[in-house]
Formats: C-alpha cells, sequence, structure tokens
C-alpha cells in the first residue's frame, strides 16, 4: 500500500458516497466533488455498470469501491481501479481480501459489539451504518463515551449541515451520500464541497486554538 488513504479521509474528514446504477451520473458527480477538494470518495459497486465509472473517476482521485461483500465484487472493483474498499457489514473473509490485495478496507458496523469486534480484529476505520437509524449524533456520543478508542466514521442519510457536529461527537470522518448531490447541477455541488471543507477547516483551527 503505497499511500495511507484512511489518512487522507481521517485528516480532509468529509467522505462522499455515490451510490447509483448510471455510470455517466457517477462520473460527472465525481469530477464536481473532486473540483470542490475531494481527494477521497466512495462508488458504490453493487451494480456492474459502476465499474466504468470507477475507472473514470480513478484518474481524477482516489476510489473506494463501496458495497463489497464478495471476492469477485473486489477483483472487478480493483480491475478497474480502485484503490480500497468499504462493506456494509464486517466479516473475516473481507479482512483475507484485503491481506491478500494488499489493500486497505473499512469494515461496516450498526451495534457498538459490532464496532469492537472490527477493532479488535485491526480494522482502521470502522463506518457506522445507518446512523441516523440508531440514534444520529447521540449514538457516535454514546458509543465513544464507552469505547474512545474506536475510529468511527457515521454514514447513512447524514446532511451536510451535521457534519461537523458529528466531528465535534468525535467521528474520525463522516460519510455523506445524496445530501452531497441530489438534486443539484455540477457546479452547486462543487460550491457545496468547497463550503463544507472551508467549515470543517475552520472548526479544526478553532480546536487547535483552544
Amino acid at each position: 500500500m503505497s499511500e495511507n488513504y484512511i489518512q487522507m479521509i481521517a485528516e480532509d474528514k468529509i467522505y462522499p458516497i455515490i451510490r447509483t446504477s448510471d455510470a455517466e451520473f457517477a462520473i460527472n458527480t465525481a469530477k464536481a466533488l473532486v473540483e470542490g477538494g475531494i481527494r477521497v470518495l466512495e462508488i458504490n459497486a453493487e451494480h456492474p455498470s459502476v465499474y466504468e465509472a470507477i475507472s473514470e473517476v480513478s484518474k481524477i482521485a482516489h476510489v473506494c469501491a463501496g458495497g463489497i461483500i464478495t471476492s469477485l465484487q473486489a477483483d472487478a472493483a480493483f480491475n478497474s481501479g480502485a484503490v480500497m474498499f468499504s462493506s456494509p457489514i464486517f466479516q473475516m473473509s473481507l479482512i483475507k481480501i484485503s491481506k491478500n490485495k494488499r489493500v486497505q478496507f473499512i469494515a461496516g458496523a450498526t451495534t457498538a459489539n459490532e464496532a469492537y469486534n472490527a477493532w479488535k480484529s485491526r480494522i482502521p476505520l470502522i463506518k457506522i451504518f445507518p446512523t441516523n437509524a440508531m440514534g444520529g449524533i447521540r449514538y457516535i456520543e454514546d458509543t465513544l463515551r464507552q469505547m474512545p478508542f474506536l475510529k468511527l466514521m457515521p454514514m447513512g442519510n447524514i446532511k451536510i449541515n451535521e457534519v461537523v457536529n458529528y466531528i465535534k461527537a468525535g467521528a474520525v470522518a463522516v460519510g455523506v451520500g445524496r445530501d452531497f448531490y441530489q438534486g443539484f447541477e455540477s457546479k452547486a455541488i462543487t460550491a457545496r464541497t468547497r463550503d463544507i471543507i472551508k467549515e470543517i477547516k475552520e472548526y479544526q483551527k478553532w480546536i487547535h486554538k483552544k
């Protein structure tokens, strides 16, 4: 692994997720996000047509293939240019894929017990999904109060205007899906991206001054 993409996500704090079966839509959305300052983003690989998008977007950004459950999906994603993968679940077979291919892996968890088991298996970043359904910001706060060593990335119907509050709650980064792009043209997506990156940086500066 020549680059630490998990570290990039932790530094940037914002992690866009594109879920669509339309490759052209995924490509155009990704370009708008990258124009706004995004370095690492996820393209959900649950539909075969999206591998074309992964191939194209990997030329301008670091692509995490999302929704990976099987080794066949992982092979197709990496052959298309993905540099890491994430899954909605946590299974030892996925760790095996990560080790065999020497790529980083973001595991999915819902409960505190699942998150703890992923941490015990040395998963460097654990996505909590669906966060909103589990209680939102309060759920992240409560989980980290008991286990502050967990590296959590909440996602699941999270709005852009909630991102900084999740970071305040202790999240390493925050995954935002359709609220980033649904109903917006490319220029608006780029503007929204720049705005949230600026807001995150301003919060980090304020924290460092305290």
